[in-house]
């Protein structure tokens, strides 16, 4: 897999015959969710059709943030902070995780005013975070030749290791007792009277009472063979990472054309930060009034592109029987080719704004593909039409630092237990109940 490395986590070799909860999707949301069931008591089986963390829980940017958020996310993030602090030694293990700050640049005076208004949303929350005139950025970063009106520094924000933080997730569900089960994609699910009585994998049937569907960028093709309607796209964000650099910013920073995270091996993590491909496929027709707001907002960052995944989707069946092979079966890891003129953009641009890095050697490159909601904005939900069924997905490129409090609250959603936070921004019914659907926050 030319995609990044990831700490490897073998899946149990039995299936269960029955557990109380099937987990379906094997990410940063899915291995969270099943480790607070699991915390919880409750028999768990996670099953991903691959690895865990192969897609882009293990290929986005690893930032951790609050700063810039939209604002519905801001309080289920600020939940996420907390259990970030606590995972190394909840679970035993490295997850890269540290306070380190984030620094989103001002390229003028209004981006300034725009950044310093954000900030009032972290109010109660006890959150450092404070605006850096030109002035005070250059003297943080006296090598930097980004010429700016200044910047939103947030030191409360963090960063972890993509590639490490999904399986000691998993790994510590497994030590309390949740079944992991890989290369075992789920068909579909089993019902009994309406509701949810079982899944069918793969490798045989599981019987349970309550199924959380995480399945990312796979999501809508599963709810529609289940004759449900999830309003989803796949954006591509290309990556790529340094060999270890002596002397670069501890910060992570967001500036115009380049983004940048200091990794635990002493490497740099590095995007463009403003623009991602998006394919035109069949369900960019499907789903076009859905997502006109968004196009229209983010058209600047947006690259359309007509190619041959157009066919590749076409080919894919959109329905099928669960006694024979699914989608996911034949494409156990999305794993796309990254836009090479994207990320060598952004080193050069970065090289001329921090020219330290004119002496990082590239070690890697690689692409993920996001799952995008119309509204940018996750589905943390019980699904009405199938009671037992729960849906967390469309993290529209933020899952990673938001997913341990994702998994809290779609565990608490499942259990009955009073929500971590008010859930009501992420109902699966704002697509079809006439709720207006908008872009709050740009990024």
């Amino acid at each position: 897999m030319p995609g990044p490395y990831v700490v490897p986590v073998h899946g149990d070799a039995e299936l269960p015959k029955e557990v109380d909860v099937v987990v379906i999707g094997g990410g940063i949301i899915g291995s969270s969710t099943a480790l607070e069931l699991a915390d919880q008591g409750l028999r768990v089986a996670l099953c991903e059709k691959g690895g865990i963390g192969h897609e882009q829980s293990s290929r986005n940017w690893g930032w951790v943030r609050i700063s810039r958020r939209d604002p519905r996310e801001v309080p289920l993030m600020a939940e996420s902070l907390r259990i970030w602090a606590d995972l190394n030694r909840r679970t035993g293990r490295e997850t890269g995780f540290k306070r380190a700050g984030i620094v989103f640049t001002c390229a003028d005076e209004k981006q300034y005013e725009d950044h310093e208004r954000w900030i009032s949303n972290l109010e109660g929350y006890q959150i450092e975070s404070r605006m850096l005139n030109a002035k005070e950025f250059k003297e943080k970063y006296p090598g930097s030749n980004l010429d700016i009106a200044g910047a939103l520094y947030t030191a409360g924000d963090c960063r972890a290791e993509p590639q490490r933080a999904a399986p000691a997730i998993a790994e510590a569900a497994r030590e309390r007792g949740a079944h992991i089960l890989t290369e075992c994609a789920v068909r579909g699910l089993q019902t009994s009277g309406g509701r949810v009585s079982g899944v069918v994998t793969e490798r045989g049937e599981i019987a349970c009472k309550a199924a959380v569907l995480a399945g990312g960028a796979w999501s809508s093709l599963f709810m529609g063979n289940a004759g449900l309607d999830l309003p989803q796209l796949r954006v591509l964000n290309s990556v790529m990472r340094t060999k270890p650099l002596e002397g670069g910013p501890e910060e992570a920073i967001w500036a115009a054309g380049f983004a940048i995270r200091k990794r635990l091996d002493g490497g740099y993590t590095i995007a463009d930060g403003m623009q991602n491909i998006v394919d035109i496929v069949p369900a960019s027709f499907r789903y076009a009034m859905n997502f006109m707001p968004a196009f229209r907002h983010e058209w600047r960052a947006l690259r359309f592109r007509v190619g041959g995944r157009y066919f590749d989707d076409l080919r894919i069946p959109r329905r099928w029987s669960l006694d024979e092979p699914s989608p996911f079966e034949y494409n156990r890891v999305l794993d796309p080719i990254p836009s090479k003129k994207m990320v060598d953009g952004a080193m050069a641009r970065l090289s001329k704004a921090f020219p330290i890095f004119e002496k990082a050697e590239v070690a890697q490159r690689w692409g993920g593909m996001i799952d995008v909601t119309p509204d940018a904005v996750p589905v943390i939900d019980a699904i009405d039409a199938i009671p037992g069924f729960h849906l967390a997905t469309g993290f529209s490129g933020h899952g990673f630092g938001i997913g341990p409090a994702a998994g809290r609250l779609m565990a608490d959603i499942v259990t009955g237990k009073p929500p971590i936070v008010d859930p009501k921004a992420f109902r699966f019914k704002r697509f079809s109940d006439g709720s207006k659907i908008e872009i709050i926050s740009g990024f």
